[in-house]
């Protein structure tokens, strides 16, 4: 009786535990990350395409409240290539912000994207351990 109370409340802690940890995934499987790719018009200069974007408003509407920019850096021959990471329920928030005010600056493409650098990290410490 006594190793059978000991095995419902080692279970009772264990199960505590596993729905604590699924409350914080739900959370991060709820958030989305989105590589935007904001491909320059080559045939319009710089100044060309920053005059369109303010007067579409563009940065007041992108990124929408609610993302969180990752990273935005240029890809020189290609234009600028933005990851957001954001709540699933923004996604059409998200791409309605480069609709309506980046498209005449941009052609646009769109990747799911996923952080493995810490995946990565720990095959590159672990390879150069082993040696």
């Amino acid at each position: 009786m006594k190793y059978l109370l000991l095995i419902m409340l080692f279970s009772a802690g264990t199960s505590f535990n596993a729905w604590a940890n699924d409350k914080q995934n739900d959370k991060q499987n709820d958030e989305l990350m989105l590589t935007i790719f904001l491909k320059h018009d080559q045939s319009k200069n710089l100044s060309e395409i920053k005059e369109i974007l303010n007067n579409a408003n563009f940065y007041k509407h992108f990124p929408p409240e609610g993302a969180t920019v990752e990273s935005w850096k240029v890809m020189m021959g290609i234009g600028q290539v933005v990851t957001l990471r954001f709540p699933a329920a923004l996604l059409p928030k998200v791409n309605l912000s480069i609709e309506r005010y980046g498209w005449k600056a941009y052609s646009t493409e769109f990747y799911p994207t996923y952080d493995l650098y810490p995946i990565v990290k720990e095959e590159i410490k672990k390879a150069r351990t082993n040696n």
